[in-house]
């Protein structure tokens, strides 16, 4: 006896299903995803997540990893993950660098573009995160352009936004996180 949904039709309709369901492309497994449109932050050390209180008006560099709400993922599988985010004095940043802060919280790459350092020293009277492998010398105020050092370029910034009172990225990175190889 044959029904409408043999066992032939229902394997066919499986396999047109699975084809057409949405999935990750390879490598990218959703906590190593660059971070995403509406994604929140988390702190690197609690995986507490950030607000807005964390970041005072000329207080210290937060260190975070972005966070998919909707998924519970914090993207944390890979280093280029890794944001540094501080709060300026909004009239002293530069007209890209203000097109991209919300309510001057800035966001860029945690690793610094020469060797991939992720330590950094804060001097917040000039706006300078200094990475304390090489001393390269970024104005965070200015698209985290490098001052001095050995870094061959900006730290990439992360486009941000504040919604219902929660800083949100706005937009993927403008640039590539990551560093130089040697070669």
């Amino acid at each position: 006896m044959t029904d409408a949904f043999g066992r032939r039709s229902v394997l066919k309709l499986m396999a047109a299903m699975s084809v057409a369901l949405p999935r990750p492309a390879a490598g990218q497994e959703p906590r190593r995803l660059r971070p995403q449109r509406n994604d929140r932050f988390v702190l690197t050390t609690s995986k507490r997540q950030v607000t807005l209180a964390d970041l005072s008006p000329g207080g210290r560099l937060v260190t975070a990893y972005p966070f998919d709400p909707a998924t519970q993922t914090i993207r944390d599988d890979s280093r280029l993950n890794e944001i540094l985010l501080v709060r300026l004095d909004p009239d002293v940043l530069n007209g890209d660098t203000r097109a991209r802060a919300a309510e001057g919280i800035v966001a860029y790459s945690a690793i610094c573009t020469h060797t991939g350092c992720d330590a950094w020293e804060w001097q917040p009277a000039a706006s300078i995160a200094k990475c304390s492998c090489h001393f390269s010398e970024f104005a965070l105020n200015d698209g985290a352009r490098v001052l001095s050092g050995p870094a061959p370029r900006r730290l990439p910034a992360l486009p941000l936004k504040i919604v219902d009172g929660t800083l949100v990225v706005a937009d993927g990175f403008v640039g590539r996180p990551g560093f130089e190889s040697a070669g």
